[in-house]
């Protein structure tokens, strides 16, 4: 199995990470300083991260929380990089 350890941003998600509060871009590079490190199967099972596999129109794709309200949605490309789609503001979320 190949190493997934590039990460790339979409225009949406760079455009919605000027929206978030500053730690939480901060959190996020972290993640993305993980994966290059240590490969995206391995961060992966890090339980800080909460990454998850999404369900519904989502399906295929991935997140990671950033916190409580805030999700990093990603998905795995053909050739192997990590895409971040977007970030959003999960509200009301059942816990």
């Amino acid at each position: 199995m190949k190493t997934i350890d590039t990460v790339v941003f979409s225009k949406q998600a760079l455009k919605d990470l000027r929206k978030v509060p500053k730690y939480l871009v901060l959190k996020l590079q972290a993640w993305v300083f993980d994966i290059e490190l240590y490969g995206l199967h391995e961060v992966m099972k890090i339980p800080g991260y909460h990454d998850e596999p999404l369900k519904g129109q989502r399906s295929g794709q991935r997140s990671i929380r950033l916190n409580r309200a805030y999700r990093a949605i990603y998905h795995i490309l053909d050739n192997g990089d990590v895409e971040f789609i977007e970030v959003l503001e999960v509200n009301k979320h059942d816990y």
